[in-house]
């Protein structure tokens, strides 16, 4: 029986894979990776042999019509991004999207996540949070800030190495300075680390050492 299979892959250490991801990267008839570089080292540490395919942002649109097609004939297919589960930041959506409407079943697997490590490390509230994935780069981006000013429950966001200082930036301008924040880099890696403290402090860390790897940042509610 067709069905699309969406493997959560390591954010950092190879060994976070769960075993049914094995097993699944395993016995469908085709992998789709967001950069099959990546995907074949993941591959080649489970000695894993299949099909491999590219699927990104750049040709998902392109793909799209194909790959509805194969899994419509009875193929199984797995989809895997880069680091994490895709669709969160990554392709995948508009897939998803196409599989419902055409009555395709897809199964999600839990595994490898960058969003919940970092909000436990944080030590802020986890019964409520909302996750804004990576900002705007440009339209959008001050008013999205803004309307955390008053936002009742945690907040996560990702944010690359060589905009940090520019989003804390915009957090001490529009927010309040002494806002708490928690910003974890390289998580499952060899140079994970979370820090936590005021914007400013925060700021000024990052200021003196270089942002390196990818960071997931997390600011505490108003309240």
């Amino acid at each position: 029986m067709s069905k699309l299979y969406i493997i959560p892959s390591p954010i950092g250490n190879l060994k976070d894979i769960t075993l049914r991801g094995i097993e699944v990267l395993n016995n469908v008839d085709l992998i789709l990776a967001e950069d099959t570089r990546v995907t074949l080292k993941l591959l080649n540490q489970y000695k894993i042999k299949n099909k491999l395919s590219s699927y990104q942002n750049y040709n998902e649109h392109k793909k799209l019509k194909s790959i509805i097609e194969k899994l419509k004939s009875g193929i199984r297919i797995a989809l895997i991004s880069d680091a994490g589960t895709p669709g969160i930041s990554d392709p995948g959506f508009l897939l998803f999207r196409e599989c419902l409407k055409n009555k395709i079943k897809i199964e999600c697997l839990p595994g490898p996540t960058s969003i919940i490590p970092a909000l436990i490390e944080s030590g802020f509230p986890c019964e409520r949070f909302v996750f804004e994935g990576f900002l705007p780069l440009k339209k959008g981006k001050i008013s999205r800030i803004k309307s955390w000013t008053e936002t009742p429950f945690t907040i996560i966001l990702f944010e690359s190495p060589h905009r940090l200082i520019k989003t804390l930036d915009l957090m001490k301008l529009y927010l309040q300075n002494d806002r708490e924040i928690s910003i974890s880099r390289e998580i499952s890696k060899k140079y994970h680390e979370s820090i936590r403290g005021n914007i400013e402090e925060l700021r000024n860390h990052f200021s003196i050492n270089k942002p390196k790897g990818e960071f997931v940042i997390v600011i505490k509610s108003y309240k």
